[in-house]
C-alpha cells in the first residue's frame, strides 16, 4: 500500500433513502440525493480537478478548478457545491473548461515558489498534481508585481512548519480546524491579495490556541504546512495500516515508512474510530519508539543495589524462570504472580494470564484496570450483564443530549471530543458533571447548558438526586422499564430515590450543586430526546466508584436511553488496550470473556485446551499483592508493560512492597520507575514492532501491524512464550494470528474474530459470533440486556472516608493533560514536553491568597500518606477548597500523596479525593530528595551495565 492511495472524492459522502440518476460525460450515474456533482463523478471514475475540496470537509467552492457544464444552464458551476439532480446532463471536459482551469491554475502558480525539486512536498502535492492535470507548462506573468514569495516561515511548532509563501488560501486548513478538530485556532487574516492563513491573531503556531492535532497539515494541498519529519527524512515509500497505542479511542493510522524507518503517522481515512482525524500524540509523538533511552538487551542483577549485567535472552529467561521456580518450591505455589499490560496487545495479554494460570498454577493476575475502570466492569456487569460501553463513537452524532461525568475528553480522548463537539455545535445539549471547569464547559462555539460543579467525592449523592427528579416528576420511561427491566429491583429503587432525603434540595448541602441547576439537568436528560452518558475516571476512581457506575446505569434504564444509536452508557477508557486487557482474563477472579474461575464448566474448557489443571480460587488483586509482599507471603512478580510505582496510589507503600520481593521481572521498553526495583529486565517492544490487536473503548477490535523489527530482537508475545517454556509449560505459536484463533475458540464474545476478517473489514466489535452480524455488535442491548432484564441497584450515598480536616482542609483531585499520556514514559521522550514539561498544582486564587502563594511559587502538598512539592498555577477552573494536578512526571510524586482509600467493590483507588494542605515552601520534599538520589543511583548502575562490574554477582 502506497502513501495517500485513498481516493479523495472531494466532498463528504451523503446518506439518503432517495437515489438520483444523472448523466456525466455520457455515463449514467446513480447516487444518494444530496451528493455533489464532484463526488458523483469521482465515484464513477471520472476525476474532476480540485484544490479547495476534500472529502473530509464540507464543500467551499473557492478554487474554481472544479467547474463543469450542465446542459440547459448558463455559466460554469463549481461541481463541489452543486448537488446532483435527477436527469442532469453534466460535462466535466470541454475546450472552454480546459481554458478556464488552465488560466486559474496559472494565476495560482504565478504567486507560488517554483522550487518543486527541493520542496519536501514534491511527489505529495496536490497543486503540483493539478498543474499537470490541467496541462500548465508555463506562466505568462513575471515577478515584477507584488507577491508573497518572501513571506517568512513559522518554524515554532516542533512537528510541522508553516510556509506562507506556498499558501494558496484554499481555506482547507482553517476549515479542518473548525469542522474536524473544533478548536477554531486558525483564520484568514487580511483581505484580497493580503489574505493569508493566520494562527490566532497573527501569532506563531506555538503561541496560538492550536492543539497540534495535525488536521491542518493533513488538509493542506501544498507544501505550506509540512511535517518536519518528512523534511528531514524525505517522502515515505510505503505505508502500513495499524492502530494507535495511546488512549482508548483506538485511532487507525497509516505508518508511512522508508525501509523500517517511520517517516510519519497519517490518520487512516477508513479508521472507524477516528475517520481520518488524530491528536498531537497519535499523529506526532511516536519518536519514543526509537529513543536513545530504549533498553534493547536483557539484564539481570541479584539486588537492586547492584549494577545491571547484560546477558543473552536465553540467560535472562532461564534466570527468571529459575527464580520463580525456587520461590514456589520454598514458599508455595501462590507466592508469585503477574500483572498484564493495557499497552500490549490482546494476544500478549492473553498469553501472560495464561502463563500465570497454567505455568505458575494460580490466579494471581491483575491489570491496570484495577486502578482505573474496574468499577465499570463491576457496575455494568451488575446492571446490564456486561462490562463494556454500549455504543460506537459515531453514535454521539445522533445524540440530542450529552451528559459528560468525570471525564475531560478534550485532553484525554481528543479525537472523540472533536466528534462530540461537532454534534454540540449542531445543536445537541450538553451537561457537564465535574468539580473542574473543563474545556467542554466553555470553549469556542461550545457552552454547556449545565455545569454541575459538585464537590469531589459526592458523585453518588448527585446521581441519586438526578434520579429523584426523574421519578418524582413522572419522567420515567414506564414502557421501557416494563418491557426490559426487573420489576422488583425497579420498584425498590423507585421507592428509595423518591425519598425526600434524596432530593436535590436535601443533597445541595452535600454536593454543593444548586438544586435548581440539578433539577434542570435531570429534566433535560430525561426529556431532551436521545440522551447519552459518557464518563471517565472521575466516576470510577472513588470509594463509591462501583456504586456510581450503577447509578449511571439506573438513569439510562429509567429513561429508556439504552439499546439504540445516540444513547447509552459509555465509559471512556484511558489506555489503548485497557478494554482488551480486561476482556482477555486479566482479573484474578475471571478467565477470558469475564467468566468466573469457580465455574467448573468454563474451567474445564480451558483445562482441555491448555492441558493443565486450573485453580478454582480467585487470586490476589494488585493491592493484595502489595500487602502479601509486606507480610512475606508474596515474593515474585512478573510485570509486563506496566509502571505500578508511578501509576498506583501511595507510592511509598508500593515501593516498600516491591523492595521486599525476591524476584521482580519487568518487561518494558524503558527503565521505568518500577524497573528500578527489578532483578530481571526483559526488553519490550513498541506497537510499531509487533503484530496483534487492540480493543478500544467502543469494544472495537483493530489490527496492530509490525512496521519494523523489534529493537530488542523479540516481540512481547515471543518473550512470554520463552518464559512459559522455561517454566516447564509448553507454548508454541508461530504468529499472533494463532493466539487470536485460540482466544476465539475459548471466548464466546470473540468467536467470530480472526485476522482474515479484520484484514477484510478493518475492525469488528465484540460480541462477534454466530449470533451477531459479521462485523459484530455496534450497539449493545438492542432487544434485551445481556443479563436478560436490566437490574436497578439502590445507590445509597456513603461519604468518603477521606475527609477534610483542620490539618488537611483542601481536597486534591487528579487528571490528565492533552500533550502528555498516563505516566509519561512515552510522551516525555518526545517534543510534547514543549507544551507541558512538569506537573503543576492548580489552586484557586482565593486559596492561594490565603496562603501567600503567587503564580509559579513552589508549594508543598501534604496528605496523610506523604508530601511532595510542585509549582503553583493559579486557576479558577476549580472551586475554592479544591486543588488539582496531573501525574505525568515521576519526580512530581503525585501518587506519593494519594492514599489507600479505594472502591468498596473492586479496590480501585480513590485518586480523585485526597485531603491535603498546601503551603509555600523553598525546597523539595523529603520524598523528592530521596527519589532524586535513588533515581540517579539506578541510572548510574544502568550506565555501568556494559563495564562488567556486576559480572559474577547474580546468584551469590
Amino acid at each position: 500500500m502506497l502513501p495517500h492511495d485513498d481516493i479523495d472524492h472531494g466532498t463528504p459522502k451523503r446518506a439518503s433513502d432517495q437515489q438520483v440518476t444523472l448523466e456525466i460525460d455520457g455515463q449514467s450515474v446513480t447516487v444518494p440525493q444530496g451528493t455533489s456533482l464532484m463526488r458523483a463523478a469521482s465515484e464513477a471514475g471520472i476525476p474532476v480537478p480540485k484544490l479547495c475540496a476534500t472529502d473530509s470537509l464540507e464543500p467551499f467552492g473557492s478554487c474554481r478548478l472544479c467547474l463543469v457544464e450542465i446542459e440547459g444552464r448558463r455559466g460554469f458551476p463549481a461541481s463541489c457545491t452543486t448537488p446532483a439532480e435527477a436527469g442532469m446532463k453534466v460535462r466535466t471536459q470541454s475546450d472552454k473548461l480546459a481554458k478556464l482551469r488552465h488560466d486559474v491554475m496559472e494565476l495560482y502558480i504565478s504567486d507560488h515558489p517554483l522550487d518543486c525539486l527541493t520542496c519536501a512536498a514534491n511527489g505529495d502535492c496536490e497543486l503540483q498534481d493539478m498543474a499537470g492535470a490541467v496541462g500548465l507548462r508555463s506562466v505568462r506573468y513575471g515577478l515584477e508585481g507584488k507577491n508573497h514569495l518572501q513571506a517568512q516561515k513559522d518554524e515554532s511548532n516542533p512537528y510541522f512548519s508553516y510556509d506562507p509563501s506556498k499558501c494558496i488560501v484554499c481555506n482547507r486548513c482553517v476549515r479542518a480546524c473548525e469542522e474536524t478538530q473544533g478548536t477554531f485556532a486558525l483564520t484568514i487574516s487580511g483581505r484580497g491579495f493580503d489574505s493569508r492563513v493566520s494562527p490566532g491573531q497573527d501569532q506563531a503556531f506555538m503561541d496560538s490556541e492550536c492543539v497540534s492535532c495535525g488536521a491542518c497539515v493533513q488538509a493542506c494541498p501544498t507544501g505550506t504546512l509540512q511535517d518536519k519529519s518528512v523534511v528531514a527524512l524525505g517522502m515515505p515509500t510505503k505505508s502500513v495500516v495499524t492502530t494507535c497505542a495511546y488512549c482508548g479511542v483506538g485511532c487507525g493510522f497509516k505508518a508511512e515508512v522508508k525501509g523500517e524507518q517511520v517517516v510519519r503517522m497519517t490518520p487512516w481515512k477508513d479508521g472507524q474510530a477516528n475517520d481520518g482525524h488524530s491528536c498531537v500524540k497519535g499523529r506526532f509523538a511516536w519518536g519514543y519508539a526509537t529513543h536513545k533511552d530504549r533498553i534493547t538487551k536483557p539484564m539481570i542483577r541479584a539486588k537492586i543495589t547492584d549494577p545491571w549485567q547484560e546477558v543473552s535472552w536465553d540467560e535472562a529467561i532461564a534466570h527468571a524462570a529459575g527464580e520463580f521456580k525456587r520461590i514456589q518450591a520454598a514458599h508455595g505455589r501462590d507466592a508469585v504472580g503477574g500483572i498484564t499490560s493495557s499497552r500490549c496487545t490482546n494476544e500478549e495479554t492473553y498469553l501472560v494470564q495464561k502463563l500465570i494460570r497454567a505455568a505458575f498454577g494460580n490466579n494471581n493476575v491483575d491489570t491496570c484496570a484495577r486502578v482505573c475502570h474496574s468499577p465499570t466492569g463491576y457496575g455494568l456487569g451488575q446492571t446490564f450483564g456486561t462490562s463494556a460501553g454500549t455504543q460506537t463513537f459515531r453514535s454521539v452524532e445522533k445524540s440530542d443530549v450529552i451528559m459528560v461525568i468525570g471525564a475531560n475528553p478534550t485532553d484525554a480522548h481528543p479525537v472523540f471530543a472533536s466528534r462530540m463537539k461537532k454534534r454540540i455545535r449542531e445543536g445537541a445539549k450538553l451537561i457537564v458533571v465535574d468539580p473542574r471547569r473543563t474545556d467542554l464547559v466553555s470553549s469556542p462555539h461550545i457552552k454547556a447548558d449545565y455545569h454541575l460543579q459538585l464537590r469531589p467525592g459526592t458523585n453518588v449523592a448527585l446521581v441519586t438526586a438526578l434520579a429523584h427528579v426523574i421519578v418524582t416528576e413522572g419522567l420515567l420511561d414506564e414502557r421501557f422499564i416494563a418491557e426490559r427491566c426487573e420489576d422488583r429491583s425497579f420498584q425498590q429503587w423507585r421507592e428509595f430515590v423518591a425519598r425526600a432525603d434524596n432530593s436535590p434540595e436535601a443533597m445541595e448541602a452535600v454536593t454543593g450543586v444548586p438544586a435548581r441547576e440539578l433539577r434542570g439537568a435531570a429534566r433535560l436528560y430525561a426529556t431532551g430526546g436521545n440522551a447519552a452518558i459518557y464518563y471517565g475516571l472521575g466516576v470510577t476512581e472513588h470509594a463509591q466508584g462501583s456504586t456510581m457506575v450503577m447509578g449511571i446505569a439506573n438513569l439510562a434504564m429509567a429513561t429508556g436511553n439504552v439499546g439504540r444509536e445516540g444513547v447509552g452508557v459509555n465509559p471512556l477508557r484511558g489506555q489503548n488496550n485497557v478494554q482488551g486487557s480486561c476482556d482477555m482474563g486479566s482479573f484474578p477472579h475471571e478467565l477470558p470473556g469475564y467468566r468466573h474461575v469457580s465455574d467448573s464448566t468454563v474451567r474445564a474448557e480451558f483445562e482441555a485446551a491448555w492441558g493443565v489443571a486450573l485453580s478454582a480460587e480467585p487470586g490476589l488483586r494488585i493491592p493484595n499483592m502489595f500487602e502479601a509482599a509486606l507480610e512475606g507471603d508474596f515474593r515474585g512478580l512478573y510485570v509486563q508493560g506496566e509502571d505500578i510505582v508511578q501509576s498506583d496510589p501511595d507510592t511509598q507503600h508500593v515501593t516498600e512492597a516491591l523492595s521486599r520481593l525476591e524476584c521482580l521481572v519487568v518487561q518494558d521498553i524503558f527503565l521505568n520507575e518500577t524497573a528500578k526495583y527489578a532483578h530481571v529486565f526483559l526488553p519490550g517492544s513498541s506497537f510499531l514492532e509487533k503484530d496483534g490487536t487492540f480493543t478500544n473503548a467502543e469494544r472495537r477490535i483493530s489490527r496492530v501491524r509490525k512496521v519494523m523489527k523489534p529493537l530488542g530482537g523479540l516481540a512481547d508475545w515471543e518473550v512470554t512464550i520463552k518464559l512459559a517454556n522455561a517454566l516447564g509449560y509448553p507454548m508454541d505459536y508461530a504468529h499472533p494470528a494463532q493466539i487470536m484463533d485460540e482466544i476465539a475458540a475459548l471466548t464466546p464474545s470473540f468467536q467470530g474474530v480472526s485476522y482474515a476478517k479484520l484484514d477484510r473489514l478493518g475492525s469488528v466489535q465484540w460480541p462477534c459470533n454466530e449470533d451477531t452480524g459479521e462485523a459484530g455488535t455496534p450497539t449493545m442491548h438492542v432487544d434485551g440486556f445481556v443479563r436478560g432484564r436490566g437490574r436497578f441497584v439502590i445507590t445509597q450515598y456513603v461519604p468518603t472516608p477521606e475527609k477534610v480536616t483542620r490539618r488537611f482542609p483542601l481536597v486534591l483531585t487528579t487528571g490528565r493533560i492533552l500533550s502528555q499520556y498516563n505516566v509519561g514514559a512515552q510522551t516525555r521522550r518526545t517534543p510534547n514536553n514543549r507544551w507541558h514539561d512538569e506537573d503543576r498544582l492548580e489552586i484557586h486564587p482565593h486559596d492561594a491568597e490565603e496562603r501567600g502563594i503567587a503564580e509559579g511559587d513552589w508549594v508543598g502538598i501534604a496528605s496523610r500518606a506523604g508530601e511532595t512539592v510542585l509549582r503553583a498555577r493559579l486557576s479558577e477552573r476549580m472551586a475554592p477548597g479544591v486543588v488539582y494536578t496531573t501525574f505525568h512526571f515521576p519526580e512530581s510524586g503525585a501518587n506519593v500523596i494519594t492514599t489507600d482509600s479505594s472502591d468498596w467493590a473492586t479496590n480501585c483507588p480513590e485518586y480523585k479525593v485526597t485531603a491535603v494542605q498546601v503551603c509555600k515552601v523553598t525546597q523539595p520534599s523529603e520524598w523528592q530528595r530521596g527519589y532524586t538520589a535513588f533515581n540517579q543511583q539506578q541510572l548510574d548502575m544502568l550506565e555501568r551495565r556494559r563495564e562488567g562490574a556486576a559480572a559474577g554477582v547474580v546468584g551469590k
